[in-house]
């Protein structure tokens, strides 16, 4: 059994879908495969808040009958983690939050419902600082979850736990959420494969809201292919959701003319490679960038001159969106209530007081103070008025070029607790990632080395809006390149 736990745990979602479909493997293998991984290492790892192996495996049972009866779908039978802020049907959704303690889903996202008629099993539910708001899955209200490369180091965030869970090799994948490097900067961290959508292509139908026009559901797979495909089953227009886009879906045929980037223009913008990034991480990028080239694009420099401010204007519009979408949480309707409150309203504060945590009480706190009498103009506006000229930044630049390649972070995975008592210091981590959703543009992180003591690095491909078949063919191309370079 150890050593089938170990093929599987290694096992991509293309490989298990043609192993699947060869009948070589049942979905109930793959389960208990990766349930015994779960149980082996996760107490240390800490990836998941929730793992219903009975639930998982009766998933697995029906998925295995269907297949017999020869239904089809394209992820029958192949387990998926979920991050805990997308709703399944009768299972906890608790943000990793104390406030939603004992609340269970009523109902499916639209994500998990499309990939609920594909056949999917969903494994369990992965560790994330709290409403999605951290860079390190350090603020969870449960528990901290640890890189799987070196496990003195954070995992990154707020997608912390589905990276930690595919890294590891307790998912062949998952899915995380990103709304300003969330999916991108773990995947780097964890030396995963990571995607954020064009804003719009993913309904939001079921995501527990952090900010709005921000937010985007992606999966976290540990190649470029496994993206795609999972991509291509959650994305899609909605009627639940009125931001979704009737855009048609971009058609991916894995050939050989996909493993080439003759005819592609590549821009480097010299706002991403400044000051401060760590030298192993640009010389990383810079020899995926020369592969790039090899490989047929034409590489030049572009600028986004707007890039400084992007960081401030993020803040701003996700802490003024959240301070209102976390209204909703007071002990009411749902989840933790305090109980010896003297009157609603000291039930109401201390609710809120007790049932949030640190980061996230900060992050109210400073959105309720941008949009407060007086300063909604001189902040919040504002913020608006620069987040358009970041996206404009964005067109201007994809009238020239086909693609953006940078790096994901400007470090590698930096030590547990080295950040947590400088909140500046961490929210600069989505330096280079927050951009890309201002813009609601696509963006994919791709693994392109490592730094001399082992941690991973991430290559950052970013596209015009809608236009993710041309980020999965410069990500795809550099990744069997390199594959074929370790040969």
């Amino acid at each position: 059994m150890s050593t089938l736990v170990n093929d599987i745990s290694k096992m991509t979602v293309s490989k298990a879908r043609q192993l699947l479909e060869s009948k070589n493997i049942s979905s109930r293998m793959l389960v208990e495969a990766l349930l015994a991984k779960i149980n082996e290492i996760d107490s240390d790892i800490a990836a998941y808040i929730d793992v219903d192996a009975e639930y998982a495996l009766k998933q697995a049972d029906d998925a295995d009958v269907a297949r017999t009866k020869g239904k089809k779908g394209k992820l029958l039978g192949v387990p998926i983690a979920i991050k805990d802020i997308i709703n399944v049907k009768g299972h906890p959704c608790r943000c990793a939050s104390r406030i939603l303690e004992g609340y269970i889903a009523p109902y499916d996202a639209t994500a998990i419902l499309k990939m609920r008629n594909e056949g999917a099993v969903f494994l369990g539910r992965t560790n994330m600082d709290e409403f999605a708001m951290g860079s390190s899955t350090e603020n969870s209200a449960y528990k901290i979850t640890r890189n799987p490369v070196k496990r003195d180091r954070v995992p990154g965030g707020s997608s912390g736990g589905s990276a930690a869970a595919v890294a590891a090799g307790e998912a062949l994948a998952a899915l995380g959420t990103d709304t300003g490097g969330s999916i991108r900067q773990p995947a780097a961290f964890c030396g995963c494969v990571g995607l954020k959508p064009s804003y719009g292509r993913v309904s939001r139908y079921g995501l527990t809201a952090f900010a709005s026009s921000l937010d985007q559901i992606g999966p976290i797979t540990k190649n470029v292919e496994d993206a795609a495909i999972l991509f291509d089953v959650i994305a899609g227009v909605d009627a639940m959701d009125s931001t979704t886009v009737d855009v048609p879906l971009p058609s991916l045929r894995f050939t050989e003319d996909l493993f080439n980037l003759r005819g592609l223009r590549l821009g480097l913008p010299r706002e991403y490679f400044v000051e401060g990034i760590q030298p192993e991480v640009k010389n990383a990028v810079q020899s995926a960038i020369k592969v790039c080239a090899d490989l047929g694009a034409e590489i030049e420099e572009v600028s986004l001159p707007h890039t400084e401010y992007a960081i401030a204007c993020y803040y701003i519009i996700a802490t003024a969106e959240a301070s209102a979408n976390l209204a909703r949480f007071d002990g009411v309707r749902y989840g933790f209530r305090c109980s010896d409150a003297k009157d609603p309203i000291e039930m109401y504060k201390q609710t809120r007081a007790l049932g949030f945590g640190s980061e996230v009480k900060r992050r109210i706190i400073l959105g309720t103070y941008v949009l407060s009498s007086g300063y909604y103009d001189a902040y919040y506006l504002s913020a608006l008025k620069v987040r358009t000229l970041i996206r404009q930044d964005f067109e201007a630049v994809f009238k020239k070029i086909d693609a953006i390649l940078a790096p994901v972070t400007p470090t590698v995975a930096f030590k547990i607790g080295e950040k947590t008592g400088d909140p500046l210091t961490m929210y600069l981590n989505d330096i280079l990632t927050a951009p890309a959703n201002l813009a609601g543009v696509p963006s994919i992180s791709v693994p392109c080395g490592w730094s001399s003591d082992g941690l991973p690095i991430g290559l950052q491909v970013i596209g015009d809006l809608y236009r993710e078949d041309i980020v999965f063919r410069v990500a795809m191309s550099y990744e069997r390149k390199r594959q074929e370079n370790k040969t």
